[in-house]
């Protein structure tokens, strides 16, 4: 641990661990909630986007309120592998803090950035392992870059998360600046193997949950050339997924937005974590 503070009953930590999946130290919070000795929590995953590390959401998300209301473990790892041996590249939107929660298939980046199985494998073994938790009872939300990993992550395991809602998510990197150069960059030339990182296609492929909620604000500078919501939009309504798509006016992509909208994700994981 490399911090803890108290908050709202509850207790809000810091840790660092070595990664075998990154070959790298790697960094992420846990907000566990108050609760009676013995308890078993349910837990709801935050991936971060495009710069973000943990901090970003621990310190500008307000979600501990909700959760410890809701008796919801908050966890929030890094968005990619860190250290001087990492590869990087000069773009904010490839390298590090743009792991894309993809396992890369490419050099230089395949040695380290595998944030698939950090936060799919890896990381969940060592939340069980050392807090509170109900595996049975997983919610996983996320924004932007972290809000197509919580949907692409939530649509290939849906017999592990109950829940799945995401913040201005990236719906179809295949269709957007974004996706079509981290997915180039770190899997390569050939589309079809883009298409299990994509949240449209998977759907398109036989992907498929009871429901989705999402959040957009109408004033995100990227919504049209990056985000494109109604390309998920299209792909519920073709399955029959029950997708909640809420376009909030006036809000753009910044964790103000996110923020005035936590606690309703919170819950709304909460319930169906519940049941």
């Amino acid at each position: 641990m490399s911090g803890s503070h108290a908050a709202f009953g509850g207790v809000q930590g810091i840790y660092r661990h070595a990664s075998t999946a990154t070959g790298t130290d790697m960094t992420f919070s846990v907000y566990v909630p108050p609760h009676a000795p013995g308890a078993r929590l349910p837990v709801l995953w935050y991936l971060s986007g495009l710069t973000c590390t943990h901090a970003n959401v621990t310190d500008k998300g307000e979600y501990r309120a909700a959760c410890a209301e809701a008796g919801v473990i908050f966890v929030a790892p890094d968005t990619s592998p860190r250290g001087d041996n990492v590869p990087d590249d000069d773009a904010y939107d490839f390298g590090k803090g743009a792991g894309f929660y993809v396992d890369a298939t490419q050099e230089p980046w395949s040695g380290n950035f595998r944030m698939r199985s950090y936060i799919e494998e890896e990381l969940p073994a060592l939340i069980a392992a050392e807090f509170p938790v109900d595996m049975a009872r997983q919610g996983i939300t996320g924004h932007s870059m972290g809000g197509h990993g919580a949907l692409t992550i939530g649509l290939r395991n849906p017999d592990r998360f109950r829940s799945i809602s995401a913040f201005s998510p990236i719906v179809s990197p295949l269709h957007c600046p974004w996706g079509e150069k981290a997915l180039a960059g770190y899997l390569g030339e050939d589309r079809l193997a883009w298409r299990e990182y994509d949240a449209c296609a998977l759907i398109e492929d036989g992907a498929r949950v009871a429901e989705l909620l999402v959040d957009q604000g109408d004033a995100d500078q990227f919504l049209v050339d990056q985000l494109k919501p109604e390309l998920l939009r299209a792909a519920c309504a073709a399955t029959g997924i029950d997708l909640t798509l809420r376009l909030q006016p006036g809000y753009d992509h910044s964790y103000y937005f996110i923020s005035t909208f936590m606690a309703d994700h919170v819950r709304w994981h909460a319930e169906r974590l519940a049941r």
